[in-house]
């Protein structure tokens, strides 16, 4: 028998994802025990009780200094940056990505720029934005912009290049204009890939997120990182960053449902 036609079943399948969490943990938990045991002052490897007790705090417990509960105001804070970018990077990707995907014209006009904007680290821009914008809300939602929409942009690009070309040929001996064709032929088969290049883009886009509010902001889960960071607060950075991971995932879960919900039909596309 061949590995390639081995195929888990569901419940084996579960225990098999969980595995790699599980050893980690183990690995966390026994480094920690460990490190306590010979200096309890130890602030690399915190115990479980400590992580807990600094969520408890940053959490459920008004800071004296706001009057806020600030885990939930600094996650309030990112997600609005998050969201609001992309939202942008979407709608432009999807215009951008038909257009240049359909007319020969736009991709030979826009087609080298998207692929050349494309390779720039949007990290290296920081600094430009904040000269230029500031160090508000607009420089951080700008950064996360330039750093998905161009990838955004090629990938519906390619998506719109790979579709039969039969179906725009079939539409224009019906009579169809090319924005008929653009609406009605293309866009119904590309808002499918739209949420698979946004889910592509989830990652990179909380990276950029996270490298804006740490240089600059009074808010926000980079924000909050980087600023315990030189207390050594471990108990409160690993929190963090598994609340980052978490709401990532979530996000990516309800954008997969989304897909699944309002395009069934792709999924079996997609199968074949």
């Amino acid at each position: 028998m061949r590995l390639i036609n081995v195929r888990p079943g569901r419940q084996l399948a579960f225990y098999m994802a969980a595995l790699p969490f599980v050893l980690v943990a183990i690995a966390y938990f026994a480094g920690s025990e460990a490190r306590l045991a010979e200096n309890p002052n130890d602030k690399l490897l915190p115990a479980l009780t400590s992580m807990v007790q600094a969520v408890k705090q940053m959490a459920f417990q008004v800071d004296g200094r706001t009057g806020n509960y600030l885990m939930w105001t600094d996650t309030l804070a990112s997600l609005i940056r998050l969201v609001s970018a992309l939202a942008i990077s979407t709608a432009a990707a999807l215009l951008l990505g038909i257009v240049i995907g359909v007319l020969p014209a736009a991709n030979a006009l826009l087609g080298p720029f998207v692929s050349v904007t494309s390779m720039v680290p949007p990290l290296a821009l920081l600094p430009i934005l904040f000269i230029v914008m500031g160090l508000g809300e607009n420089s951080k939602i700008a950064l996360i912009v330039i750093g998905t929409l161009p990838g955004m942009i090629r990938d519906l690009a390619m998506r719109v290049m790979e579709l039969p070309r039969e179906q725009l040929i079939k539409a224009q001996t019906l009579g169809g204009s090319t924005w008929q064709m653009a609406l009605r032929v293309v866009l119904p088969q590309i808002l499918p890939r739209l949420i698979d290049s946004l889910r592509l883009q989830l990652g990179p886009a909380w990276l950029f997120l996270i490298a804006a509010e740490a240089i600059a902001s009074d808010s926000g889960l980079g924000y909050r990182i980087f600023l315990v960071r030189r207390y050594l607060a471990m108990d409160v950075i690993i929190p963090y960053v598994i609340w980052i991971t978490l709401l990532a995932f979530i996000m990516d879960f309800a954008l997969r449902l989304l897909q699944r919900k309002a395009f069934p039909w792709f999924a079996s596309v997609r199968a074949e």
